[in-house]
C-alpha cells in the first residue's frame, strides 16, 4: 500500500507541470499610461498556425480582462517568440552490486534511464512602447509541452501560461 501511495503522489506531481515564469522590465516605466495594444505586423511565433491563434485569442481575451484594447494605433505593440526543446533525462533507475568480506569491499552501480525526455517550451512575451519602439516588459514562461495534446488541452495550458505571466502585470511599484 506504502508504493501504490508513493506512485500515486509522483504521478500527480508530475501531471501538474509547473509553469515557470522570468519577468524583466524598465522600472522607470508608467505603466498607467499604456491602454491600447496591437500585435507586431510580421511576428514569428515559431508556434503552429492554429497554436498561434490559440494562444493569441487566450492572450486577447487575458488584456481585455486587464482593461487594454486591440488598436491601430497602439500605445503597445506585442511581440511572441517561442521555441521548443527537449529537457535532459532526470529519471534513472539504480542498480547496484556490492559485496565485501572482512576488511574488503567494493561495488557498482549504475543508473538506467527510463521513460523518454520530456519537451517542453519557452514562449517570450515582449512588450515595446509604439511611440519610440523602446521595450519595457518582457516575461519568458517555460513549461512542458505534448507535441501529441487535443486542441482542447493547447488551449488550456496556454491559458494556464497567460494567467501566470500576466499574474505580475503590470509590476508593482516597491
Amino acid at each position: 500500500m506504502k508504493h501504490f501511495l508513493s506512485i500515486l503522489t509522483v504521478l500527480l506531481l508530475v501531471s501538474c507541470a509547473p509553469i515557470y515564469v522570468n519577468y524583466d522590465y524598465e522600472e522607470a516605466t508608467d505603466f498607467s499610461k499604456y491602454k491600447t495594444y496591437q500585435y507586431f505586423g510580421d511576428m514569428e511565433t515559431g508556434l503552429s498556425q492554429l497554436d498561434t491563434k490559440r494562444l493569441l485569442d487566450v492572450l486577447d481575451k487575458k488584456l481585455q480582462e486587464n482593461g487594454f484594447t486591440i488598436s491601430e494605433t497602439p500605445d503597445v505593440l506585442i511581440d511572441i517568440k517561442s521555441v521548443e526543446f527537449r529537457n535532459a533525462q532526470r529519471e534513472t533507475i539504480g542498480v547496484g552490486v556490492g559485496g565485501g568480506g572482512g576488511n574488503v569491499g567494493g561495488g557498482v552501480s549504475i543508473g538506467l534511464p527510463i521513460g523518454q525526455n520530456a519537451m517542453s517550451r519557452e514562449i517570450v512575451f515582449d512588450f515595446v512602447d509604439a511611440s519610440n519602439k523602446q521595450l519595457f516588459w518582457q516575461a519568458k514562461s517555460e513549461s512542458s509541452f505534448k507535441p501529441r495534446a487535443t486542441p482542447t488541452k493547447r488551449e488550456e495550458r496556454f491559458a494556464a501560461i497567460v494567467d501566470k505571466v500576466f499574474k505580475a502585470f503590470p509590476p508593482k511599484r516597491r
